[in-house]
């Protein structure tokens, strides 16, 4: 592994690559396999902590990771490879956001947990896929009025609300898993803990290949140690099949309730400021001028990624800035790398055998990394809000009282349960769905509608860019924090290049939302 990350090392360093060249096969695969690296944990671990929290059984949850791995690899090769104007042909690895987490858990156990559970979310998520397919079509100004909506102070605080919801989940791992025999014993937090330090310890080195891929390794320690001490329990690995084929809708017919899918389509609209952000951050390390049609682009390509993901399976994709970041590491700027990623992840998710090794992370390994990377991500969200003007009370009142009404449903969840209608509970049962809500809501009337100025994607791309070229790691902070840091675009003047590029263009253009 050292002598290939050297590899890897001295080769990017060197590499020049234009976006658009076809590397060698040997190079392909050697530097898509690392993007598979540096993804695999964050790809995995949503469909472990959904599966986990709607009480699947093991062979489900193996499917369930196979299902996320090979939409993974079809959505990755449509972002880079490109197919007619759906597509922003840049190495941008797609992937199961983060943000659709807390949601989706909301959606399964209002629904009653268990298969039928998926049914309700893979509606709702084929639903939103459509609807961010279709609205990637949309004149710029409609673009820009509904991404008016999210200037830094809104998109800061939902980003903060997502990793301070999401922490319990991890935190809940950690103990063992809630609802297991041994919930809250002392080893499950030894696991969690001894994980986390290891993950701790390899960021510490600062070696960038092995921040990296910090989670990965540190669910694996994790995991080995687990086993040697008797607590990891690989059965289920021999009774998987070698081979697999995800098939559509192998759990039954998709359930279309509106609630759920408001609530989706609200995570789609946080996943489009996502991927706009990372559009551009790529852009300006592979040297390619994005314009509003490379962003249109790529929100199709979300948008077909996330509708194919509710036929095959799987949950709402959305471009992984992890890899955005491996990009700048390695100097490696070809598409067709990340074409190679996807075919590889399209291997692995054919792989019911290596998707069961993976579902025999106990919790509390598994409690242990997910507690840094929401713990990342609340930071994110927090280095976002950094850069918003906090002294003046507005903006002051609009992220308290967001986050208020974040912890409610977890502070006082009789209120859900008890005296609401399940319908509206499986809605509003979500601090994610609760806190931007209520951001959105307080900044329309405290601050009214964003200028077309409020946002400067570009300027936000250059920044996590200058950023990253200031010795940011692109792990773990890539897993988690990246992902939303690269969300908000910050207060700046406006790029002229990207307006006019509005003008010629009546391609969607987030780069003045």
């Amino acid at each position: 592994m050292a002598r290939v990350a050297a590899r890897l090392s001295t080769e990017g360093k060197q590499s020049t690559h234009p976006v658009d060249e076809v590397l060698p096969v040997p190079k392909l695969a050697l530097y898509g396999f690392q993007h598979v690296l540096a993804f695999y944990a964050g790809a995995v671990i949503v469909p472990i902590i959904v599966g986990s929290a709607l009480k699947l059984s093991p062979e489900q949850l193996v499917y369930l990771i196979n299902a996320d791995l090979f939409t993974c690899g079809i959505a990755s090769i449509i972002q880079a490879w490109g197919i007619g104007r759906i597509g922003a042909r840049l190495p941008l690895i797609q992937g199961v956001t983060f943000t659709a987490v807390s949601p989706m858990i909301a959606i399964g156990l209002g629904a009653g947990g268990g298969t039928a559970a998926l049914l309700v979310i893979y509606g709702a998520v084929i639903t939103a896929g459509i609807a961010t397919f279709a609205f990637a079509w949309l004149p710029a100004k409609a673009f820009r009025m509904v991404m008016r909506l999210f200037p830094p102070v809104v998109t800061g605080t939902v980003i903060t609300v997502l990793g301070i919801v999401l922490i319990p989940v991890g935190l809940n791992d950690a103990a063992g898993g809630l609802g297991s025999p041994d919930f809250g014993e002392p080893k499950n937090f030894a696991y969690a803990g001894g994980t986390m330090l290891f993950i701790l310890i390899l960021m510490k080195l600062g070696r960038p290949f092995l921040s990296s891929i910090a989670i990965l390794l540190g669910l694996a320690v994790g995991t080995g140690v687990a086993f040697l001490l008797g607590d990891a329990k690989f059965g289920d690995v021999s009774k998987s099949d070698w081979i697999g084929v995800t098939t559509p809708f192998h759990f039954g017919v998709p359930k279309f309730e509106w609630f759920p899918i408001v609530l989706m389509l609200i995570v789609m609209l946080i996943t489009m400021v996502e991927t706009t952000g990372d559009t551009y951050a790529v852009g300006d390390i592979v040297g390619k001028e994005v314009d509003s049609e490379t962003v249109a682009r790529a929100l199709r390509a979300d948008g077909a990624a996330t509708a194919l993901g509710g036929v095959l399976n799987s949950f709402p994709y959305v471009a992984f800035a992890e890899n955005v970041g491996l990009v700048r590491m390695t100097k490696v700027k070809s598409r067709f790398v990340v074409v190679a990623a996807g075919v590889f992840m399209i291997i692995l998710g054919m792989l019911p055998k290596a998707a069961a090794i993976v579902a025999a992370v106990p919790h509390g390994v598994l409690g242990g990394a997910a507690t840094v990377m929401f713990a990342m991500v609340a930071l994110a969200g927090i280095q976002t809000l950094g850069k918003v003007d906090l002294k003046e009370e507005r903006n002051a009142l609009i992220v308290g009282v967001s986050l208020a009404f974040a912890l409610l449903p977890a502070t006082v969840p009789v209120f859900f349960t008890k005296h609401m209608d399940a319908d509206l509970s499986s809605l509003l049962n979500s601090g994610v769905t609760l806190g931007a809500t209520a951001a959105i809501v307080l900044n329309l009337i405290f601050n009214g509608p964003a200028k077309d100025n409020a946002h400067d994607v570009p300027a936000a791309g250059a920044r996590a860019l200058a950023e990253a070229e200031a010795d940011t790691a692109p792990g773990i902070g890539a897993t988690a924090a990246e992902v939303p840091a690269a969300v908000p675009a910050q207060a700046a003047a406006p790029a002229p290049a990207a307006e006019k590029a509005d003008d010629a263009d009546p391609s969607p253009s987030p780069s003045a939302p």
